[in-house]
Formats: C-alpha cells, structure tokens, sequence
C-alpha cells in the first residue's frame, strides 16, 4: 500500500485534516487568572500526528506540572487527548477550536466541565474561564513564543 489517498480518506500515514485547527496553539503561552499562573507551551511531535501540551504553573499555591498529547480519535471523530501529572494523573479532554472559540471539554463534548474561551482578532491572547457543576474560575493566555 502507498501514501495515497484513498477514496478522499488520508493514508494511514498522514494526520487527520482536523488537526490543522489545532496550528494556533503552537508556542508558548503565559497563563493567568485568580489563584493561578504559569506557562504552557504547545508543539507538533514529529509527524504532526500530535500536539504535544507541556504544562507548568501554580494553582493555589501549589506546582501543577504536566504532559499533554492531543491528536485525532477515530472513534469519536474528536480532537481527544490524554494528560498525565506530575503528581499521577490522567485525565482525558477534548479540544474543538471553530473560528476564534476555543473549548476544551473534560471527558466528552457536551461535558458541564470545559474551559471556553475566545482569542482576540490575531489569536495572541484568548479570555476565558473553566466552569464545572458548583464552580470554575477565569483563566487567560497570552501568547508570549510562536
């Protein structure tokens, strides 16, 4: 078999066209918001079958660091990834970015906990907030690396 495409599907060998949405992210970001703050950088792991989230900040007083792997899920046909802390954790989330929204759901689309968010005009800072059943928090991030 070759790396063509077939039947308008990609090959086994090239990554979904969905995660092109994803481009925006690339760099490093500054995070902020009441009891937080810190960095999270994004980039593409060779290939660009996934987008690689490292996370450093502090929440309340505490490190909160982390790995993030976002790519393509057939199954659901969703953006899905897989975090994992330093403390053990991992949590699955999936990422949708239409136009200059940007959500990022915890477990599944349509979950009552998600971060939602809109970039400014030249996708260099986007406000927001995390919200869940009982409570949430605003957070923002500014683009401070491409």
């Amino acid at each position: 078999m070759n790396d063509e495409i077939l039947d308008g599907a990609p090959s086994s060998n090239s990554p979904h066209p969905s995660l092109r949405t994803l481009d925006v992210l690339v760099g490093t970001w500054h995070v902020s918001g009441p009891g937080h703050h810190g960095t999270v950088t994004y980039g593409w792991m060779p290939g660009s079958h996934f987008l690689i989230q490292h996370i450093d900040l502090v929440q309340d007083d505490s490190p909160t660091r982390g790995i993030e792997y976002i790519g393509h899920d057939a199954d659901t046909g969703t953006l899905k990834s897989h975090y994992f802390s330093h403390t053990g954790d991992i949590l699955e989330y999936v990422y949708e970015i239409s136009g200059r929204e940007f959500t990022i759901w915890y477990g599944e689309p349509g979950s009552p906990a998600r971060y939602r968010a809109t970039f400014d005009e030249h996708f260099t800072n986007a406000t927001g907030a995390w919200a869940w059943p009982g409570g949430g928090y605003e957070s923002a991030i500014t683009r401070v690396r491409s």
